[in-house]
């Protein structure tokens, strides 16, 4: 069968190219097509139509500065569906430029549309369920409380097939040799908006820890140019495409919410979420009205309660880190019930093998 993915960042990314083994793997005349980065293109063996890194825009100011770009993406791939007209489109995340896709795929009735990886709607924009309803044929959820929000509250299609990176930590090469110095990682995003937001303040509240024997390094996204880091924090030492090795060594960590946070949990670390936002008293202000959960970081999301704190909009000042930091560090005296937390969210999240149930489904659903 022919399949269409569509990821927009560096977790969608990688995430997608899972999915892309497992197909190829239960499908063997699989074949693809794709707007995403380097990990699609190597589960692939093909380049992909659009490279995410020329489309990843967020914010209303980023969007409409490059609105002219956008819009010639989004007619790049409505017409490579029209033309290619594969068996399904697999959209991964990415809400704003995916469903509109999915709209244009939907009423012209191109392929069935599947979402893995669903936009976080039961966080802000909920009203863009309705699209989904519409204009999705199934959702493949990694998450498992989305299953209530989407089946019983707007009765979509779901299907929970687990979280993918159970699968990507549970694969990664064990260190064998343990670490020679003591490591705080700071994960400051992948989008160039939040990493310009976040990773000055998270370097500089971290820094007086390097004074206590402590190495500090950031992980860079693939995605990101060297300059980048050089020119927000010239001091910062920077480790490229090897964060989960950084996570393996690492004593506790600095991350902005998304992705990260759940696989620093996955790898046992302790950490601190940050988040900057301008004007940040009126954001906290505001917070309740926009948005729809109590929290920001997976984990805490996936147990329903706060076991990583959350340092946001105007929360994020170096004397709250400091002081979250402290008591994460070994023999501090928040580090043990951080880990049982994790453990909890472990045994919620399910057994590894998301990316190969996801396969099956779309292979069964898109055959019929």
């Amino acid at each position: 069968m022919k399949y269409f993915l569509i990821a927009g960042e560096a977790s969608g990314d990688l995430h997608a190219s899972h999915l892309i083994a497992a197909l190829r793997q239960q499908d063997p005349e699989a074949e693809f097509r794709f707007f995403g980065g380097d990990a699609m293109a190597a589960a692939a063996g093909c380049d992909p139509l659009r490279h995410y890194r020329t489309l990843a825009y967020m914010g209303f100011i980023q969007v409409a500065l490059h609105l002219r770009t956008i819009l010639r993406g989004l007619r790049q791939a409505c017409d490579a569906i029209r033309e290619w007209r594969p068996d399904c489109l697999i959209l991964v995340d990415y809400p704003g430029f995916n469903l509109k896709v999915a709209a244009t795929v939907h009423k012209e009735a191109l392929c069935p549309v599947y979402y893995y990886i669903a936009p976080k709607v039961w966080a802000w924009k909920e009203r863009r369920v309705k699209r989904i309803r519409r204009d999705v044929d199934h959702i493949f959820s990694i998450l498992p409380f989305e299953v209530e929000f989407f089946e019983k509250k707007h009765h979509c299609p779901v299907t929970y097939v687990g979280n993918p990176s159970l699968d990507e930590v549970a694969q990664t090469p064990a260190i064998l040799t343990p670490p020679a110095e003591k490591l705080i990682a700071l994960l400051p995003g992948s989008r160039t908006a939040e990493i310009e937001t976040n990773l000055p303040r998270m370097y500089a509240a971290a820094r007086p820890f390097a004074g206590q024997g402590y190495r500090l390094v950031v992980a860079g996204a693939p995605s990101q140019p060297a300059e980048l880091y050089q020119r927000l924090c010239p001091e910062a030492e920077v480790l490229f495409d090897q964060t989960f090795a950084l996570l393996q060594q690492a004593s506790v960590a600095l991350v902005t919410s998304g992705t990260a946070t759940l696989e620093t949990a996955l790898f046992g670390v302790p950490q601190v979420v940050c988040y900057y936002m301008r004007c940040g008293r009126l954001v906290k202000a505001l917070r309740p009205y926009f948005l729809k959960v109590p929290f920001i970081s997976l984990p805490n999301l996936i147990c329903g309660r706060e076991i990583i704190p959350e340092l946001v909009a105007s929360d994020m000042t170096a004397d709250n880190i400091h002081r979250h930091l402290t008591a994460l560090l070994p023999e501090g005296v928040a580090r043990s019930a951080q880990r049982q937390g994790y453990e909890e969210m472990r045994r919620l999240l399910g057994e590894p093998g998301a990316p190969h149930r996801c396969a099956a489904e779309i292979i069964k659903k898109a055959s019929k």
